[in-house]
């Protein structure tokens, strides 16, 4: 048996609602969503606490609710709720395939998922149950960027893992210019100054304050999550 220790205690996962969609145009793809719970589950086993903040995008987009004329306040609870759907569908496949998951919403559906009580996931955690936030903030105009901040900044996460589908943050796109290189590491002030875009600025300046580091890295690559957690050279750490 190898002794090799992960870098992290306890992270918070932020996966994007388009990642559950695979190749699909919409919805959840049932084998991205198995693969995706495969690469958790190993991380898991090596004694890391989880919890994961979902988005909604691949079912409806608050932002883009609001673009067409919908009331905006409107269209962000619409996007909270699909990120429900999304972490039922998520907390489903981890139960299936032998973790704990549990469901905490920052919005009241009491009949579908417990209430978000922030003593209760602490505890949940400290059981090894992996804990799927659902609901973004429970506020509108907020991203669930922002909620992975907070909720990340709230457990007490050492680091907050953005899941994307590039591996890594880079100097220019690296699908239109051939010579963009990948940060390893960047400050979150470089990162702000040359306008990377990696979260929105109030999910940035709430990590940048709370000195809580994020590492952002493709869900696609496969093993990359367990490398990031081993604190191995995996995507791009913004730290302070």
């Amino acid at each position: 048996m190898s002794q090799e220790k992960p870098a992290y205690k306890r992270i918070l996962l932020k996966l994007s609602g388009e990642a559950l969609m695979g190749d699909d145009q919409f919805g959840i793809n049932r084998d991205t969503i198995v693969r995706m719970v495969d690469e958790i589950a190993e991380v898991t086993r090596l004694g890391v606490e989880m919890a994961v903040v979902i988005g909604g995008g691949n079912i409806f987009r608050g932002v883009a609710g609001g673009s067409v004329g919908m009331d905006r306040a409107t269209a962000d609870y619409m996007g909270m709720l699909a990120t429900v759907m999304n972490a039922l569908a998520l907390g489903d496949t981890m139960n299936k395939a032998g973790l704990t998951a549990r469901v905490m919403s920052a919005i009241g559906i009491e009949q579908v998922v417990e209430p978000y009580v922030r003593p209760k996931a602490l505890q949940y955690l400290e059981e090894g149950k992996v804990v799927i936030f659902a609901a973004g903030t429970g506020n509108p105009f907020f991203t669930t960027d922002t909620a992975a901040a907070l909720r990340g900044a709230e457990i007490g996460a050492e680091i907050v893992l953005k899941a994307t589908k590039v591996d890594g943050v880079y100097t220019a796109d690296p699908k239109k210019d051939a010579h963009a290189t990948r940060y390893s590491k960047i400050t979150f002030n470089e990162a702000m100054s040359q306008n990377l875009g990696i979260m929105d600025a109030a999910a940035f300046a709430l990590c940048r304050d709370q000195k809580l580091p994020i590492k952002v890295f493709s869900i696609f690559k496969h093993g990359a999550l367990k490398r990031v957690v081993m604190g191995e050279d995996e995507g791009t750490l913004v730290h302070v």
